[in-house]
């Protein structure tokens, strides 16, 4: 060990060998730390730990190599050349694996990197919502293929066989009281045919229920066909009729009718501007085919349309009846003109919602926490409502909204406003919403319900509906029907 330290005081290449075993020593105490930290964090059966320790041994085991000097006690230049390499190969490897494990020993590195990801996620996920939302949104207003195939065949048997659909005189059922009275408002043939079918199937006295259809004048050819070729069930009593039969319904007399057409013209502006559909994202309202649908307004004006009728229910296209309703005209409405099932949960479905509560208007005359009711199903009192003059009420009102800054152009809102203390709340096992949109109701909640409402984008007569709900409604479709089958149907 003495002629070694001689030799290198001597020897010119001692500077260069100083620096390589530094070098390595560095490297030896830095693998052994991040070693010794892996141990800390109980990290002892990983694979990095074990490659730290092997890669400090190698270090140790080479830096204590007998052969770097000759003799006569002088450095071997080739020798320490080929030390110096093999040192080099270990340093370089000893900083690769730094660099690639050093995010598990740097919590402020892994925070960052967590928050980048996070970031980075949420963003696509946004994208993601927005795309699936309007891509959902144009598939709910499309027309199928099938549905469309199904208005054709109709139509041509119409205008094939004009001597069997010629109008028939209106039967006294559809003006008697004392029987159970429906109206379904749609443009939907397949649609209204299960929900009339899903009614009668489940009622003890299916001769007793009374079916008043309204449709536009494009479809009311067709399903007038429909249920010529398929009659009610049970001995059941329909009537179809096209929203322009009423004649009282025009512009000057319902104020809706002058939103409507406004609205459309709207729309057509807006849609010659592309900047503005993208941008103007209040506008959607305007753009939804049913809001601007007479259809969805003729609600209103029930007692005028059935002016002998006591009472009637309502029911949405998109419901399946699964239990006898009769019961429902049985419930004392205690004077109240409206009978449906509340919506509000926590702060959710509450009048604030569907008002603009900044109007002094609304701000005066309703609570924002007021909860609100559901259409779909409702049990409507139609003398107490002629007591209450509720399609006056429902008149003034939307002559106030007439530039639409009281709510957007919708049937919901004027309802809560129209029917504002004169709703009585029904058991929610009468009407089970949010098929539509709702993956998480329980089939239990199902099973005991006696309306279920497909109420949402998801259709069950679309390919995007919810296959989990979807025979609830399928069941009822009238396969039979030779227009079902040619047309593809695929339910």
């Amino acid at each position: 060990m003495h002629r070694t330290f001689l030799a290198l005081n001597s020897d010119p290449l001692k500077t260069r060998l100083d620096l390589i075993y530094k070098q390595a020593n560095d490297h030896i105490t830095l693998v052994k730390t991040y070693a010794a930290y892996a141990r800390k964090l109980k990290l002892e059966n990983s694979k990095q730990l074990k490659m730290f320790d092997d890669l400090a041994k190698n270090f140790s085991d080479l830096t204590s190599k007998p052969s770097l000097f000759e003799t006569d006690g002088n450095l071997d230049e080739d020798v320490l050349r080929q030390f110096e390499k093999e040192v080099k190969d270990r340093v370089k490897f000893a900083r690769l694996m730094v660099a690639e494990s050093k995010e598990n020993y740097d919590n402020q590195l892994k925070i960052q990197k967590l928050k980048d990801t996070i970031f980075s996620v949420s963003e696509s996920l946004g994208k993601a919502k927005k795309n699936g939302a309007l891509a959902s949104s144009i598939a709910a207003k499309s027309i199928p293929k099938s549905l469309h195939c199904l208005a054709m065949r109709l139509v041509e048997e119409r205008i094939s066989h004009p001597e069997k659909y010629k109008e028939e005189l209106p039967k006294a059922e559809f003006e008697d009281p004392s029987l159970y009275h429906y109206a379904v408002f749609s443009d939907n043939v397949i649609a209204v045919s299960v929900v009339v079918r899903s009614v009668v199937k489940n009622a003890e006295e299916p001769w007793k229920h009374v079916f008043h259809v309204v449709t536009d004048r494009m479809n009311v050819a067709a399903m007038k066909v429909w249920f010529r070729m398929r009659p009610v069930e049970g001995g059941g009593h329909l009537e179809v009729k096209a929203v322009e039969d009423y004649s009282f319904l025009n512009s000057s007399y319902a104020p809706v009718l002058r939103q409507i057409e406004s609205a459309k013209k709207q729309r057509f502006n807006f849609e010659k501007t592309t900047e503005n559909v993208t941008k103007d994202g209040s506008n959607m309202k305007l753009k939804n085919p049913e809001s601007m649908s007479m259809l969805n307004h003729l609600r209103f004006y029930l007692p005028e349309m059935y002016p002998k009728l006591h009472k009637i229910l309502l029911l949405d296209d998109d419901v399946v009846v699964q239990k006898d309703l009769t019961g429902l005209w049985k419930i004392d409405l205690a004077g109240k003109v409206n009978g449906a099932v509340e919506t509000c949960f926590g702060s959710f479905h509450r009048f604030s919602q569907y008002l603009n509560f900044t109007h002094p208007l609304i701000k005066e005359k309703f609570n924002p926490k007021a909860c609100a009711w559901a259409y779909g199903m409702n049990i409507f009192d139609l003398d107490a409502w002629r007591r209450e003059k509720c399609t006056e009420t429902y008149e003034e009102w939307q002559n106030l909204n007439e530039d639409r800054t009281l709510w957007k152009l919708d049937a919901l809102p004027p309802g809560l406003i129209t029917f504002y203390s004169l709703t009585k709340s029904l058991d929610k096992s009468w009407h089970v919403l949010s098929l539509g949109y709702n993956p998480s109701i329980s089939m239990d909640e199902i099973n005991n319900a006696a309306v279920i409402h497909y109420n949402g984008n998801m259709k069950p007569w679309l390919d995007i509906a919810m296959n989990q709900y979807k025979n609830l409604w399928t069941k009822y479709v009238d396969n039979d029907m030779e227009f079902v089958q040619m047309c593809n149907f695929g339910v």
